[in-house]
């Protein structure tokens, strides 16, 4: 049989409830509190870096090195054998047209030089003695070739008495028999004669060619010798600067080996590098930017180099304008080559919130001071803009400083100090 319970039990259990209720609440309460603190906090603004969405021209760039290097350096090489025997001017000096730079000791080619003189005039005395011996072995077998005729003419004179004294009996057959074979023979010779004119005639012609022609090559030596014996005298051929000349004085230099580095500083050219990675996508024509202390110049990839050194691919740029005043020989600067572009985009500068992805979150500052966490689609990038496909619209304010640390949370406060 049930009995009932006492009021001070029931009294006590009903607190207990209560007290294990309010609990439950408190705690509910307290979880609201903190989520709400996880995704809604707070930024001091003077920690972080703002830009404005915005319309305009995007391109999207691969980073590369350059050094500014003249657009003409003239190097000049000896020309001869020889020894340097005084360096007349010193690397920076400038040089004006026909201005003399080094002295070189030319006394073993001038020596060569009159060898070569001697053995020319050596060589058309001969020819010229060669053409007074054709000339005289010329006349004298025409003469041969006149007496000849002259010779058979009698003979053929003798004949004609011969057959007439046959007729009359006064010559025998024998008789005329043997003043035609004599006749015969006369005119054998004179052929013979005629034939070694001919041949005497090309064949010392022949000669007489061949020395001219061996005289023409000497005089073509002679011609090259005497114009290296010019180029000797190291003369710059236009303005410029000395950049390098070899100042070893008595030191012995070869036909070839350089002796001066002429630049000049009027006009450059930009000679850069990038990782091979990016070999590929290297053409010539692409449009480079050529960034200088802030100031960006435009130009062409004119040459790639075929080969790869050290993980680098190294290629040639000119400039629109090689004649900035900007420009300094031997600057690095940096190089950005255009691979592609778009006219009319939803830009942002760029900055370090932009991690490189195809998506990606970034903070949108609203006109409350509260950034709205919101997924972006990036395109084209270069090192000063970055190209949005969607999720922006122009004159968004977007948070440019990395929020990495905020990626929990949805939104931000933005507290001006």
């Amino acid at each position: 049989m049930d009995r009932a319970l006492a009021p001070e039990q029931i009294t006590r259990s009903r607190r207990k409830s209560w007290i294990i209720g309010l609990m439950a609440v408190v705690g509910l309460i307290g979880a609201a509190v903190g989520i709400r603190s996880l995704l809604h906090t707070s930024v001091e603004a003077s920690r972080i870096r703002t830009a404005v969405a915005q319309t305009g021209p995007v391109e999207n760039t691969l980073t590369a090195t350059g050094e500014i290097i003249p657009a003409y350096e003239q190097i000049m090489t000896s020309p001869i054998r020889a020894s340097i025997r005084r360096v007349l001017l010193t690397p920076g000096a400038r040089v004006r047209p026909g201005q003399a730079i080094l002295e070189l000791d030319k006394s073993l080619t001038q020596i060569e030089y009159e060898k070569l003189q001697d053995q020319l005039a050596l060589k058309q005395n001969g020819i010229e003695q060669l053409r007074m011996k054709l000339d005289k072995n010329l006349y004298d077998a025409d003469i041969s070739d006149q007496i000849k005729l002259l010779n058979i003419n009698r003979l053929r004179a003798e004949v004609d008495d011969a057959r007439r004294l046959l007729k009359v009996g006064g010559q025998t057959p024998e008789d005329v028999t043997r003043a035609e074979n004599a006749l015969r023979i006369a005119q054998l010779e004179k052929k013979q004669l005629e034939n070694d004119l001919a041949y005497n005639r090309r064949s010392m012609g022949a000669s007489l060619r061949e020395s001219e022609l061996q005289a023409r090559i000497e005089g073509t030596n002679l011609k090259v010798l005497a114009q290296k014996l010019r180029q000797a005298e190291i003369l710059a051929d236009r303005a410029g600067v000395l950049t390098w000349v070899n100042e070893n004085v008595g030191s012995a230099v070869n036909e070839g080996e350089m002796l001066v580095k002429v630049a000049d500083l009027g006009s450059f050219r930009v000679e850069a590098s990038c990782s091979d990675t990016y070999a590929d996508q290297l053409r010539t024509g692409l449009p480079v930017i050529v960034r200088i202390n802030g100031v960006d110049l435009r130009g062409l990839i004119t040459q790639i180099k075929p080969s790869v050194q050290n993980g680098t691919v190294k290629f040639a740029v000119a400039l629109d304008d090689n004649r900035h005043a900007s420009l300094r020989p031997n600057q690095k600067v940096e190089v950005f080559v255009v691979t592609s572009r778009s006219p009319q985009a939803i830009r942002v500068a760029n900055g370090p919130a932009f991690k490189g992805k195809r998506k990606q979150f970034v903070f949108v500052l609203g006109t409350d001071n509260i950034a709205h966490r919101r997924e972006v689609e990036i395109g084209l990038t270069n090192f000063d803009w970055v190209e949005i496909k969607t999720g922006l619209q122009p004159g968004e304010r977007v948070i440019l400083t990395d929020m990495s640390e905020y990626e929990h949370v949805e939104q931000l406060t933005i507290v001006n100090e």
